[in-house]
């Protein structure tokens, strides 16, 4: 080994040389034809609806039941067992002293803030023109913080319907003539019902039979005006 000779060494190193420099010009050939461009986005993006729910039927609300329709099946008797709750702040007799709360006999359909001698809180002196009707007794019972921001009232609030209603029964007995309870309003779709039915409008008018057969009855009118039951039930 020791004895190879110059010419030999020089024929071996030239044909590794030779053999390194082939495969980086094969190399730099392949790239050359078979060169990719480098794509901008490695990924397909897919495009989703906001608020769509992915492969999830979406849930049917809750229907939702007007304060007029809860208060007439409330019950007060509830509604009592459930203000003893309210009697560590208030008193609920007439003529009862302030506590933490004002006296709330009377309450409903009592004007905001206007209870003689407590110091009502700046968010309730600002409702001062308008009264406690069941609306808003309602929404101040369901979080007094969120219908009066800054209300001194530190109470949490009474989010099921069928207790609140029950509530609002009670302290509507709170008084020698209660208020009337929540009128139904009439929902857009009845109005709109109502107002597309000019046949009917154009039946009545076209049938002066009916009329004059009405006109000829005064038995119903003086029926109604003999039963003076039916005002208490409102």
């Amino acid at each position: 080994m020791f004895g190879m000779d110059t010419m030999t060494f020089n024929k071996i190193a030239g044909a590794l040389l030779g053999a390194a420099l082939l495969v980086m010009g094969l190399n730099i050939v392949s790239e050359g034809i078979y060169h990719a461009e480098k794509p901008e986005q490695t990924a397909i993006a897919i495009e989703i609806p906001e608020g769509e729910d992915q492969g999830k039927p979406a849930a049917a609300e809750a229907p939702t039941v007007s304060l007029a329709s809860l208060m007439v099946s409330a019950d007060a008797a509830k509604g009592e067992s459930a203000f003893k709750a309210c009697k560590a702040c208030h008193t609920a007799e007439d003529g009862g002293a302030n506590k933490v709360g004002p006296n709330l006999y009377g309450v409903v359909e009592r004007p905001i803030a206007s209870h003689e001698g407590f110091a009502y809180s700046d968010a309730l002196k600002s409702k001062a023109s308008e009264n406690w009707s069941f609306e808003h007794l309602n929404a101040f019972i369901i979080k007094p913080k969120d219908w009066a921001p800054g209300t001194k009232m530190g109470y949490g609030g009474l989010k099921n319907d069928a207790k609140r209603a029950d509530l609002l029964a009670y302290l509507r007995t709170l008084s020698a003539s209660p208020a009337p309870l929540p009128a139904e309003t009439a929902s857009p779709a009845a109005t709109s019902t109502e107002s597309a039915s000019p046949a009917a409008t154009s039946t009545e008018s076209a049938s002066p039979a009916a009329t004059s057969t009405e006109s000829a009855s005064p038995a119903p009118a003086s029926t109604e005006s003999a039963s003076p039951a039916a005002a208490p039930t409102e």
